[in-house]
Parts: structure tokens; sequence; C-alpha cells
């Protein structure tokens, strides 16, 4: 099974105007969702038992609390499928056609691989470029503690992936260990000493794709709450040596919202 294109439609602004059909699908896992309001209207249990007919109905009960939080619910199910489900179980997950099941795959694997950094990061690469935007933000949410408890070799991991072809796999290497970030716990070493990051965030300076600009911006801009110093030097050391238009943006953008 191959991941489909990301659906193209425009999906609805509000879950009470989800059609009932587009629902109905979401929750058996046949399409993808289009948008965050789609993705926030998912009926786990609904969908956990039309892929494991098997999860128990104590489990199902947990993560149709909407109350849990959708981050927390997303890590119930991932820990459930890798302590209940086959190990090779991940690899048929990160294939489903739906992409809440592919969020799923990556909480799974932060509990299938939760020693080995070089094997984790070889595992969740697909998940990382998956064409889907929001399983490309549970990969990184997923598997941030993991890296962020062994930060040196993380750092010196992900490395390579900023010269990836991909522009999705070079934004995976600066958003998954932002300072601060969204859905996630701080980093309170990346708050405190910043300049630990500049591997992964000097090569992308001058990254073409917008998609990976606005992640080293958002990452300078959660150093700069606690390091504001240190991030407006940086920024004057970017300028003098890529004066160039997305080198540019970045510092813009960066500049504006230490100005809030």
């Amino acid at each position: 099974m191959t991941n489909p294109p990301t659906s193209k439609r425009t999906g609805a602004r509000r879950r009470s105007d989800i059609p009932t059909a587009i629902l109905a699908q979401l929750n058996q896992g046949e399409i993808e969702t289009a948008n965050l309001v789609e993705g926030l209207a998912v009926r786990f249990d609904l969908l956990l038992k039309s892929i494991c007919p098997d999860a128990p109905q104590a489990l199902l009960r947990q993560v149709a609390d909407d109350s849990l939080g959708i981050t927390r619910r997303m890590q119930v199910v991932g820990t459930w499928l890798a302590t209940s489900q086959p190990a090779n179980s991940f690899d048929e997950l990160r294939q489903h056609r739906s992409d809440t099941v592919r969020g799923w795959a990556a909480y799974q694997l932060a509990e299938l691989e939760p020693t080995s950094i070089s094997r984790l990061l070889k595992r969740i690469e697909p998940l990382a470029d998956d064409p889907h935007f929001g399983v490309r933000e549970w990969a990184w949410i997923a598997i941030r503690p993991l890296l962020s408890m062994q930060l040196e070799e993380s750092i010196s991991r992900l490395t390579p992936w900023t010269r990836s072809r991909s522009e999705n796999i070079r934004r995976f290497a600066a958003e998954v260990l932002r300072p601060r970030g969204v859905w996630c716990a701080h980093i309170a070493e990346l708050k405190e000493t910043p300049h630990l990051g500049l591997p992964l965030l000097e090569p992308l300076l001058a990254d073409p794709a917008k998609y990976v600009q606005d992640s080293v911006s958002n990452w300078l801009s959660d150093a700069a709450k606690t390091q504001p110093d240190w991030v407006e030097a940086t920024l004057q050391r970017w300028e003098h040596e890529s004066p160039v238009a997305a080198t540019e943006r970045i510092v813009g953008r960066v500049r504006k919202r230490m100005q809030r």
C-alpha cells in the first residue's frame, strides 16, 4: 500500500460544517483530512475500531474523550499499538490511507525505538517526508522527547538532513528541536544555550523553500524569548554573510516577532 496524494479538498472551517458523508469516511480511515479542522473532528474510537477490531473498550472510551487533548490521545493510541500489535504493523500503518493513522504510526515508532537515535530517524524519515502536512507535524512531535534527551547525538544525526533534496526533510531537521515549539514541551537546554542548534540552522540560512525558511525563523523566534541578544547577533552575522532574499526573509520574520 502506498500513500495517496494529499487531499485537494479545501475542508470545512468549522466542525459543524463538515459534511456527514466526509466525516464518516474520515472515521473509517477511507480518506485523508483536508485541514486541521477535519483532523480535530476525527473520532479516534471509531477510526481505531475500524483498523484494529480487537481494540479494548476501555481504550476506545479513553481516546473518544476530547478533553484528554489530541496530542495525548495520539500518544495513547501509539503506545497501545506498540505494545499490543506486531512490531511489523508499523510498516503497514505508516502507509495507511488515513493521515491520522500514519500519525499514530509515528507515536508507535517512538515506543518501538526508545534508545537508538539512528534507527529512530531512519524509520521516521518516510513520515517526516509524508505528502500530508499533518503527518509531517505528528512525526516530529512524536519523537521530539526522545531526541531532546540525547540532544548532542540528535543534532549530529539530523545535520545531514539539512542537505536533503526534500524541503520536508530539511524543515523537519529545524522544526523537531525548536526550543519551544507548538503542542510540545520546551527544551530547556536550547532555550538557555541556543548556539547548540547552529549546526541545524546555519545550512538553512539561505534555503530557497519558504516552508524551510519559516521553520528557521520560528526556531530563532523561540530562542529570542530567552536569549534575544544572541539571536540579534546571529541575525546581523547572517545579513553580512548571506545578503540574499531568502536570508533577508528569515531575518525580517524574526525581527518582526521580536518587536511584538
